[in-house]
């Protein structure tokens, strides 16, 4: 079992070296490039929550980044410092009064970019599961 973690600073400039962590973790676990984007855009919009929702961008408070290879699957874990959120009382995107809306797809997008995916720790801390064939 291979890990390998960052820990960033609640502001939208450090999404960068999100990206870089990915492309880390794509060299590191010899991701294919499906699951390399799949893996980019649920893990970038996973943080870019934890800084915007969770942190509410306060630079004192971080975002934890953790990936670990388990035999057939990569598991990515962001948490954050904030008060937490209720996950299944989230508004339905593809509902039609929602369809207009210009927020609100994050959490439906990476339900659909990843496996598996678990809240923890009263939704500060999301467990994003990738598997490898």
């Amino acid at each position: 079992m291979k890990n390998i973690s960052i820990e960033i600073p609640s502001l939208v400039e450090n999404i960068r070296i999100v990206e870089s962590f990915v492309d880390n973790a794509k060299e590191e676990y010899n991701l294919t490039d499906d699951l390399y984007g799949n893996i980019m855009i649920a893990v970038i919009e996973s943080v870019n929550n934890a800084i915007i929702h969770g942190n509410k961008t306060d630079k004192n408070k971080n975002v934890l980044l953790s990936a670990t290879l388990h035999d057939e699957q990569i598991v990515f874990i962001v948490s954050d410092e904030g008060q937490g959120f209720d996950h299944q009382s989230l508004p339905d995107p593809t509902a039609p009064e929602n369809i207009e809306k210009v927020g609100g797809r994050g959490i439906f997008l990476i339900k659909n970019l990843a496996d598996e995916v678990s809240f923890k720790s009263e939704g500060r801390t999301l467990e994003l599961t990738f598997y490898l064939n």
